[in-house]
């Protein structure tokens, strides 16, 4: 197959919506910790434990099963990930316990693997010099996650329940499945993923610091972003409509960086727009917690760190899919395996920071994931 050639016009525009309740309903938790917190009688670090059980599900169980319905028609396996969603948010909604939750979200984990079969896709299906654009608009559902879905979180719960936005995840998710299996061909196809070959392509560097700086940065963001909502009420204290729209706020932020990114990558080139975000994303991570006391302060510095972090999702999806065009839907969802062992490592780090920093601070916990990350470009532009 010459990976080269596009072999159909991909509904791009139904995948990003499909990648919108996805994200949804992996990060919809970060602003509605204390009220669970409060529900189930545990703390909020243990609370936030359930972002890690849906990150390391997500990690091991995205690939496998890629691989394991890799000779289903892409639309099956699609419609195979919705219903492990749906189900998995309707097992949190109902849950009375931190177990219950727990293990909604590894089915939820289980689900997630729509994202990477919509990312092979948009690569098979677009020419080379316009994946970097392709990709950012498969993964601006992502980002539209944070303006829609945090915000939307939030409120609900003020109004209501936290168990209500997790219903309407759910029943979004069912209603993705519906739209998704009338609107995409049945003979759209990427090339199957295969396990074969995974260790030595891995080996290379080109591949390698790509999937290291995926675990680095995203480790780094989920210090401060899987335990928001206490942030944000350690820096000062905020009614819930500043919560929403300060959420909001980090969303439009998200968007914005996935568009710049995956523009600057097809411009640039992917290793030269990496450099200068996450410069930009370090230097706003480190100043965060100076803000405390200053709402507007707050909100400007997260804009820009929300520009900056979560606009290299493309050009590191770029990377990948050039390295090794044949292989691109396994390297894609070993990057989401990265993303979420990142998202659980920095859950991890944030709980444990918040005890000795306090939730004020621990944005400073991620900062030797950063340079870590930086070095692994600086090698990668050696190599080159």
């Amino acid at each position: 197959m010459d990976t080269d050639k596009p072999v159909a016009a991909p509904p791009l525009a139904w995948f990003s919506l499909g990648n919108l309740v996805i994200g949804t309903g992996a990060f919809i938790l970060a602003g509605i910790l204390g009220s669970i917190s409060k529900d189930l009688g545990v703390s909020i670090p243990a609370v936030g434990q359930a972002m890690t059980a849906y990150a390391l599900s997500t990690a091991v169980l995205a690939p496998l099963l890629l691989v394991l319905t890799g000779k289903l028609k892409r639309k099956q396996a699609m419609a195979l990930a919705l219903a492990f969603f749906a189900l998995g948010n309707w097992i949190c909604a109902l849950a009375t316990d931190l177990p219950m939750l727990l293990a909604g979200r590894v089915l939820m984990g289980a689900g997630a693997m729509f994202t990477p079969i919509v990312a092979g896709l948009a690569v098979a299906g677009t020419p080379p010099a316009q994946r970097g654009r392709a990709l950012s608009l498969v993964f601006l559902g992502i980002s539209l996650s944070y303006v829609v879905g945090l915000p939307m979180g939030t409120w609900l719960t003020a109004m209501q329940s936290w168990r209500l936005p997790i219903q309407v995840v759910a029943a979004a998710s069912l209603l993705m499945l519906a739209i998704l299996m009338w609107r995409v061909p049945s003979s759209l196809q990427s090339p199957g993923a295969s396990f074969r070959g995974a260790g030595a392509l891995v080996r290379q560097a080109s591949i390698g610091l790509p999937l290291l700086l995926t675990l680095l940065y995203i480790t780094a963001i989920f210090t401060l972003f899987g335990y928001i909502g206490p942030v944000l009420q350690a820096l000062g204290p905020m009614s819930v409509a500043q919560v929403s729209f300060t959420l909001l706020a980090v969303g439009v932020s998200g968007v914005a960086g996935t568009l710049i990114g995956g523009w600057a990558t097809d411009r640039f080139g992917p290793l030269r727009t990496l450099k200068a975000q996450l410069v930009i994303f370090a230097l706003a991570q480190a100043i965060f917690p100076l803000t405390s006391g200053n709402y507007p302060a707050v909100v400007v510095v997260l804009l820009v760190w929300g520009t900056a972090g979560f606009g290299m999702m493309p050009p590191q999806q770029t990377r990948l899919a050039a390295a090794s065009p044949p292989n691109a839907p396994l390297l894609l969802s070993l990057n989401a395996s990265m993303l979420y062992f990142g998202t659980a490592l920095g859950s991890i780090v944030g709980g444990a920071a918040s005890a000795y920093l306090g939730f004020g601070q621990i944005a400073w916990a991620g900062m030797p994931f950063l340079v870590l990350g930086f070095i692994t470009l600086l090698m990668q532009q050696a190599k080159n």
